[in-house]
């Protein structure tokens, strides 16, 4: 935290936000703040990630507040940061982990993200074909009365069976890894994603397996049974 706290002091334009709490991120530094007692998020990009930046910026700009994302109050191309509003809920991945919210209740939260899916790749479709929100994990997920997505910075034209296999992925190699329960909520996800969008999911099974053989490079310790159960997905589905 304190090269957060050094990298705000030093910042002219930010030196006054309270810090409340740090995000993980891979990439860059994500910081929810107060200014003038004002929540907000603090997003700053590395500078070889400039082209990442320019990316959530024009989802956030078109897409809210048609999509449940945050809203965009201010582009600082000086520091490499975007100033977002603050979705106050619970972390979908925090949810789905729980042992002790019932599955019911995790059902429900899935068929909600499932619509959300639907409406994303809906209102990003143009006639060149489909935008696709990238990096699907379950934390960049926010349950607040429906769910919120956020972090855009990984979308690009693609398939919307990449999206829904990464969060698939997501779910089945989240702790605790591969119970029945998660594949459950794996098959919920995909019925409902279906029943709702006008589009075809191509080779479903198949983009599942390839998330999970993308997540060795985060979970070495985990890659023996990652690649079991991407081998296995591929063969016979999600049984």
């Amino acid at each position: 935290m304190r090269e957060i706290e050094d990298l705000i002091k030093n910042t002219e334009e930010y030196k006054d936000a309270l810090i409340q709490k740090r995000f993980d991120s891979k990439k860059n530094t994500v910081v929810y703040v107060t200014i003038d007692n004002k929540p907000r998020i603090l997003k700053w990009y590395v500078p070889g990630l400039k082209r990442n930046m320019e990316t959530e910026y024009s989802v956030l700009t078109k897409g809210f507040p048609k999509i449940s994302m945050p809203s965009l109050l201010e582009k600082d191309d000086k520091n490499n940061v975007l100033i977002m509003s603050y979705i106050m809920g619970e972390n979908l991945c925090d949810v789905i982990n729980d042992k002790s919210i019932s599955i019911d209740q995790k059902k429900k939260a899935i068929c909600m993200l499932a619509d959300w899916f639907v409406a994303f790749h809906e209102y990003f479709k143009t006639d060149q074909g489909f935008r696709i929100r990238g990096d699907s994990g379950l934390r960049n997920f926010i349950i607040k009365d429906g769910i919120w997505g956020v972090d855009f910075e990984e979308s690009r034209i693609g398939k919307p069976a990449e999206d829904i296999a990464g969060l698939c992925a997501s779910i089945l190699s989240t702790d605790p890894m591969f119970t029945s329960e998660k594949f459950q909520l794996c098959q919920t996800f995909l019925v409902a994603y279906k029943k709702s969008a006008k589009w075809s999911l191509d080779k479903v099974n198949d983009e599942i397996g390839y998330a999970l053989l993308e997540k060795i490079q985060w979970r070495p310790e985990n890659e023996e049974e990652l690649r079991k159960y991407a081998k296995r997905i591929r063969k016979t589905g999600l049984r």
